[in-house]
């Protein structure tokens, strides 16, 4: 793990489009009732199967409740060999808890979608 982010900082790389990949460590029905937009659900206890799924990521942000778990994932990222030395891997500060931003939920997701 390189460092904590601020949640200001996390959300002004969603705004700015950088290529980052958010990965919410939540239980999937709680990233689907709030979750940071544009992030993903890779939840903690299935981690360790699918940390293969952010090989060649250039910058991996974790997300949690509180800002606790997504250390560990932060840190266990960062030690999967599959991901390179120069990867950036932070854990949001704060979890969303302290998010002050909106968020995004499935409910949004299913009111964009075409019909």
């Amino acid at each position: 793990m390189d460092a904590e982010i601020s949640t200001d900082d996390v959300h002004e790389l969603v705004e700015s489009d950088e290529d980052v990949r958010i990965v919410d460590i939540r239980p999937e029905p709680q990233f689907e009732s709030g979750h940071i937009p544009g992030s993903e659900n890779i939840p903690f206890h299935t981690l360790p199967d699918r940390i293969s799924e952010l090989d060649g990521a250039d910058r991996v942000v974790t997300v949690c409740p509180l800002g606790k778990s997504s250390v560990q994932a932060a840190r266990l990222i960062g030690s999967y060999e599959g991901v390179p030395t120069d990867t950036s891997v932070e854990s949001m500060a704060g979890g969303l808890s302290d998010w002050e931003y909106e968020l995004e939920s499935a409910a949004d997701a299913e009111h964009d979608a075409p019909f």
